[in-house]
């Protein structure tokens, strides 16, 4: 199995990946200040599950034939920061799922839970940066004298619990912040601001 000394590196080291501003994390503040923590949980599954599976196949190879077919990649990320760039010129537009509303008009439904957990995985997966970190500070920790499957399953379940961990911590400054900016014009300036973020997610996705 893992050696503790080198568990005690590992969980510190993940936790700072994981907590540092990136295109996931900022995905959770936007939809924490659209949504909420609750629904916006549908999201964080769907990361949850690109982040186990970015994980596992780095350390499988599968990151290797990927390097061999770049142009399939880059086509991934090119719609997938397509949708989320459409998604923020929806919100200055203060119009589809996403867009608030003032607390004193009807709420717009929000997007169906698929599709939530559908953005949160594809942003995981076309992740360039996600790959990298994976696929350089993950084999260090395992030992090549011990089976890998069970050290491979330790390993994700504490990414997994720590990536949850800050998934929550940005999803409810969020929604904090959109609390405190519920009302009116404050409304339109939580749109803009949260399309503004989509729109710099998307870009990253696509170009990063």
């Amino acid at each position: 199995m893992i050696d503790l000394s080198a568990l005690a590196l590992f969980v510190p080291t993940f936790f700072f990946v994981s907590v540092t501003p990136g295109m996931c994390m900022t995905l959770a503040l936007t939809m924490g200040m659209t949504f909420g923590v609750r629904r916006t949980l549908w999201m964080m599954v769907g990361e949850l599950a690109g982040v186990a599976l970015v994980a596992v196949s780095a350390v499988a190879g599968i990151a290797a034939v990927m390097l061999q077919y770049p142009a399939a990649f880059q086509l991934f990320k090119y719609l997938g920061g397509a949708y989320l760039a459409w998604l923020g010129i929806q919100m200055w537009r203060a119009r589809g799922g996403m867009a608030m509303v003032p607390a004193e008009e009807s709420e717009t439904p929000a997007p169906p839970r698929r599709a939530l957990a559908a953005q949160g995985f594809v942003t995981a997966v076309a992740n360039p940066k996600g790959w990298a970190f994976f696929i350089a500070l993950l084999p260090p920790f395992l030992n090549d004298s011990s089976p890998l499957a069970p050290q491979l399953a330790v390993l994700v379940a504490i990414i997994l619990l720590l990536e949850t961990l800050c998934l929550l911590i940005y999803a409810s400054g969020g929604s904090t912040l959109s609390r405190l900016l519920h009302r009116g014009e404050n409304v339109r300036l939580v749109n803009r601001i949260v399309g503004t973020l989509m729109l710099v997610v998307g870009g990253w996705l696509a170009f990063g």
